[in-house]
């Protein structure tokens, strides 16, 4: 049974437990994933996204293979159980390409399911949410259309798997998450100041189209049972400046439904930001894959800003700084592709949300070649003397904690994963039961 199965298992027993998906490229981010992971004896779930990392590469230049390859030497470097590590694929669907027609659109979306089943992702979200350039532009895109193509798409990986398994005897058959209440990958786009509900009538639709949509792919019984959520908003998102808060009374009547699912468990996507308690009322409300990943880097780059700080306190004249985050503005502003859209007002105003934005457009530049080259000096800067304790306490006050308590080491690469564990800890708060 696929270790998620067992989570959808304990969750119709009665038992609230869960699982953090951390949707991240960044290896400071994954590292840290899998320390606490392994530390905590449970599985670690990392996904990509369609626009990540695609069979053309993404923007992270990584195809699934390669995003395999990568996931698994963190994971070899820090000792973390194979048979632990969950990998999926997110937002898999016609999500890059929905500007072109139907037919030429689902080809590209089934070469990038059957890339990552062959890869070896083992959890599949199709996500056939959007509209294509021969879509009504003025209607709303039926549940049979979305169904419809996220059939033909668990067809391919159906078939992708087949053809794994003949190289691979022990490979694990996929298990799939459907639905087509998908907030935009990466948080909103606007500010929010409330964001509705999905209906349980609208769910109950969501589930029956699918269901409908795989005999008519000739998908048997096997195959469904092997879908394990359905994507819900309930009621959760973020954007630049702005985090709606899970309220469970409000999602009363959508988790309610859930009993009359006896199948299927909720995946919550953009809970971001949210607070320990809020996470853990989801999980024990049924949304047991509770989907995180700006956030994440988002600690990371406020650990990257603390080490700068102590940084500048420290150099001596004759040393050459870092200009991290010079680095980080220069990029950024190079290439405003990645945040233009997700940031509005003045230009200071641009020039903070570019900085501190929930939405972490920032994430996005980390990988060019000026910003790491920053993060490599500054972290070797850092490294050439012991860091103060008192900077340490200045700066991050929860690593100074760590660090008194002889649970953290002293240094700037564990300082860093370490921030970002604050927020995976939070996670692990609410799925742990």
């Amino acid at each position: 049974m696929h270790p998620l199965a067992h989570i959808v298992a304990a969750q119709k027993a009665g038992r609230p437990i869960g699982i953090m998906s951390a949707c991240t490229a960044n290896a400071y981010a994954i590292t840290a994933v899998l320390e606490r992971a392994k530390a905590r004896n449970v599985a670690a779930l990392i996904e990509s996204t369609a626009n990540q990392v695609d069979q053309n590469g993404g923007y992270t230049g990584m195809t699934p293979a390669d995003f395999d390859r990568y996931v698994r030497d963190l994971a070899r470097a820090v000792d973390f159980p194979d048979d632990k590590l969950i990998l999926g694929g997110d937002h898999l669907g016609p999500l890059t390409v929905s500007k072109q027609p139907e037919a030429e659109a689902m080809v590209y979306a089934e070469t990038l399911v059957r890339d990552y089943v062959i890869a070896g992702f083992t959890k599949i979200h199709i996500d056939t949410s959007m509209r294509l350039l021969d879509d009504d532009p003025n209607a709303p895109l039926s549940d049979e259309t979305i169904a419809r193509r996220g059939a033909f798409l668990c067809d391919a990986a159906e078939s992708a798997f087949a053809e794994r398994k003949r190289l691979h005897s022990d490979a694990q058959a996929p298990v799939y998450v459907i639905g087509s209440e998908v907030p935009i990958p990466g948080g909103a786009q606007e500010s929010e100041e409330s964001v509705t509900v999905t209906s349980p009538e609208a769910c109950q639709q969501t589930i029956a189209a699918f269901q409908r949509a795989f005999r008519a792919q000739s998908l048997g019984d096997e195959v469904w049972q092997r879908v394990i959520a359905v994507v819900v908003q309930p009621g959760v998102e973020f954007g630049d400046a702005d985090v709606c808060e899970y309220d469970r009374a409000k999602a009363k009547r959508l988790t309610e439904s859930l009993q009359t699912i006896p199948e299927l468990v909720f995946e919550g996507h953009s809970t971001d930001y949210q607070t320990p308690q809020a996470l853990r009322e989801m999980v024990e409300d049924g949304i047991a894959i509770l989907k995180v990943g700006p956030a994440l880097t988002f600690a990371l780059r406020e650990g990257l800003f603390a080490l700068e700080s102590m940084e500048r306190e420290l150099l001596a004249p004759s040393e050459a700084p870092s200009d991290f985050r010079a680095a980080l503005e220069r990029e950024m502003l190079a290439a405003p592709a990645h945040w233009q859209k997700h940031y509005h007002g003045t230009e200071e105003e641009l020039r903070y949300a570019r900085a501190f934005s929930f939405s972490d457009r920032a994430r996005y530049y980390l990988p060019d070649e000026p910003v790491r080259a920053a993060i490599d000096l500054l972290i070797a800067n850092l490294q050439k003397r012991a860091l103060p304790l008192t900077l340490i306490s200045q700066y991050m006050p929860l690593q100074y904690n760590a660090i008194r308590a002889g649970k953290l080491r002293n240094d700037p690469e564990e300082l860093l994963k370490d921030r970002v564990g604050n927020c995976i800890d939070d996670y692990l708060y609410a799925t742990l039961g």
